[in-house]
């Protein structure tokens, strides 16, 4: 008699999520040799394409790094800084930073920034912490992580991370209602821990960089026109490296000369470069008593390849929204200050383009870990506001003064937290003003109240009201 004994769902993968796993990890795999082809161009370790005309075989291996992709994708991350969560109706935040704090979200936050300019999207995922502690947020590479996702709900329906841990592939794989942690064993797959939710929605957000209506997932900063002209700025470069080379030191020639010119002491040939260090050439007359002429070719001249250069820095930097002088290109006549923040607009303009798009995935972040955290979700109406640095470059000076007219004419209370925020001041340094201002209203309070203390005390210890007796008509006066 045989007797079947179900496996149990809790350390088992049922089939629909091997064949939900399986998807996932195909797109995964799909998508991760682009990833690794834009990884290598902002880390500068691309291959070159040579063309096969002007480079030697012996010069193969000759590898030139220009870093524009690299300083492009940074020149516009390091302009997203963001400082603080807090809640749109101005109630105390402490629960929000609690959760960005635990999670070290300020200083993460600019590594998922980077890897979203670069791949062109990041991922966020949000689980239970440890008992007692904050909900865990965080970053993901897209090298490693991947969803499927409803564009009309514009949610995830399901998300996998992937990863090798002392030799053992892990997988994680995010279901709406709850997160299953499996190990590769054997083939297959074996579930070590299930973390039941019940959200009712997939924990996990994506942070895409220049999105389109028609392409949700994302693209890169570093787009195939950087690419087509960094190749062809390495190319240049290359040039320049092999005409040093062979066309770097001046060619020479010597007409009319013996053989033994080119002897040593004992007859042996020299070599050529022997020949040509020579820094004297003794060289004797002809039979017909002449003297051999003795010249030099013209050396090449690496102006023409770098003007070319330049002109490829200053395509580079229309595409990247940089100044020109960020890529090395310098003009004769120094860019003023008013000029290089004319130049700057571009950048401002797109970085508050990626605050705005990136501030709804750490609000979404944000949401969902209080959702970890109380088992329901905050409520719609109480929205969360992310505090960014000002992307522009404006001078201290020109901050103070505007935020001083805006007090001066009533438009902004004098006390306003908002004047000092637009003053450059930090979320830190907003919150130090605060609390002396604190400190000083305590004091100025405290200060008065003794002083009408000390003016009452003076009051209760006059003397008693003293009787004056009158003359002899016997009347008295007070």
């Amino acid at each position: 008699m045989s007797v079947t004994i179900p496996e149990l769902p809790l350390l088992t993968l049922s089939d629909a999520e091997v064949q939900l796993l399986t998807a996932l990890r195909s797109d995964l795999l799909n998508q991760r040799f682009k990833l690794e082809l834009l990884d290598a161009y902002f880390n500068g370790e691309q291959l070159i394409r040579d063309l096969g005309i002007s480079i030697p075989p012996q010069l193969k291996t000759l590898h030139t790094v220009i870093g524009w992709p690299r300083i492009g994708v940074e020149a516009l991350e390091q302009r997203l800084d963001l400082e603080a969560f807090r809640w749109a109706d101005g109630a105390d935040a402490a629960e929000l930073e609690e959760i960005a704090e635990s999670n070290d979200l300020y200083d993460e936050a600019s590594l998922a920034h980077l890897d979203a300019l670069t791949y062109g999207r990041e991922y966020v995922s949000v689980g239970s912490g440890e008992a007692g502690d904050p909900p865990l947020i965080t970053f993901e590479s897209p090298l490693d992580m991947t969803l499927f996702w409803d564009a009309r709900l514009r949610l995830a329906t399901a998300a996998l991370r992937e990863s090798v841990e002392d030799g053992v592939r892990i997988v994680t794989l995010y279901l709406p209602d709850q997160t299953v942690y499996a190990a590769e064993v054997d083939g297959g797959w074996d579930v070590f821990d299930r973390d039941i939710h019940n959200l009712g929605v997939v924990p996990v957000l994506r942070m895409a960089n220049r999105q389109r209506t028609a392409d949700r997932i994302g693209k890169s900063e570093i787009t195939p026109e950087v690419m087509s002209i960094t190749d062809a700025a390495c190319r240049r470069l290359m040039g320049i490296e092999v005409a040093a080379e062979f066309f770097g030191a001046p060619q020479r020639y010597i007409l009319g000369a013996s053989e033994s010119a080119f002897q040593d002491a004992e007859g042996n040939a020299k070599s050529a470069w022997e020949t040509y260090i020579g820094r004297v050439l003794a060289l004797e007359r002809d039979e017909d008593g002449q003297v051999p002429t003795v010249g030099a070719f013209t050396a090449h001249d690496p102006s023409g390849q770098t003007r070319i250069i330049d002109l490829y820095a200053r395509i580079m930097s229309s595409q990247l929204s940089v100044p020109p002088h960020m890529l090395g290109y310098t003009s004769d006549n120094p860019a003023s200050a008013d000029a290089i923040r004319s130049a700057e607009g571009a950048l401002v303009k797109k970085a508050e383009r990626r605050i705005r798009r990136f501030s709804a995935t750490h609000r979404d972040a944000m949401r969902l870990a209080l959702w970890f955290r109380d088992g329901e979700p905050p409520p719609k109406e109480r929205r969360i506001e992310c505090v960014w640095r000002n992307p522009a470059t404006p001078t201290i000076a020109a901050q103070t003064d505007a935020a001083v007219k805006l007090a001066q004419a009533g438009i902004i209370p004098k006390d306003s937290d908002v004047l000092l925020e637009m003053a450059g001041l930090t979320e830190e340094q907003r919150r130090r003003v605060a609390a002396d201002r604190r400190r000083s209203a305590g004091a100025a309070a405290g200060g008065q109240l003794m002083d009408r203390l000390a003016a009452l005390s003076e009051v209760q210890e006059l003397p008693p009201t003293a009787e004056v007796t009158g003359g002899d008509d016997g009347l008295g006066q007070q």
